[in-house]
């Protein structure tokens, strides 16, 4: 039977590298995959860009008020693809609850495996509305670390506006130009940040 799951991890853990890489064996062997990104996430464009380089076209940029599953039963039409055999989602975060359950669906009823990527938290430490439901419906969890500034493992997704760390704010800040930045940090390291800015 087909899974739903959710590899997840703080920033610059390797999650699109990861995504890019997973296509890259499914279609070695000749198998079927849809890239579906968040239309919300504007960096890159229609492109899954890694941090080292790696790039890959995205089939579907899903707008929030979009049905998923339908738009994926849509792009295997257009494309003719007679048997897909994976999703992967880049930035899963950024879905929304119902479109979850609506990847849900395609790999219950619809016998396709989904992988999403994606992260857990925001700045402020507060689960995604996209990852809550994730963590409430995939069939297997993966997280994937990376590392600190102090060399433990990072947790804790930093944002910074021009080099200052903020706790504060909308959940979703994408700034291309360089003013929004993010850093991992492991939790020690996130409290100390937090303690300077009160």
């Amino acid at each position: 039977m087909a899974k739903l799951h959710f590899k997840y991890g703080a920033m610059n853990s390797g999650k699109s590298d990861t995504l890019i890489k997973t296509a890259y064996n499914y279609a070695e062997r000749g198998l079927a995959t849809v890239t579906v990104k968040p239309a919300l996430d504007t960096k890159g464009d229609a492109y899954v860009v890694a941090r080292a380089g790696g790039r890959r076209k995205v089939d579907i940029l899903v707008e929030e008020d979009q049905d998923l599953r339908e738009l994926i039963h849509a792009w295997c039409a257009d494309a003719g693809v007679a048997r897909l055999h994976c999703v992967l989602v880049d930035e899963s975060q950024f879905l929304t609850p119902a479109q979850i359950d609506q990847l849900f669906l395609v790999a219950k009823q619809d016998g396709v495996s989904v992988i999403c990527y994606g992260l857990r938290t925001d700045f402020m430490a507060r689960m995604f509305p996209g990852s809550a439901r994730l963590f409430e419906l995939a069939d297997n969890f993966e997280k994937l670390p990376t590392m600190c500034r102090c060399g433990s493992q990072a947790e804790f997704n930093c944002r910074l506006l021009d080099g200052r760390y903020v706790f504060s704010g909308s959940q979703v800040a994408i700034d291309d130009g360089g003013h929004v930045t993010y850093e991992s940090l492991c939790g020690p390291c996130y409290l100390r940040e937090r303690a300077t800015q009160r």
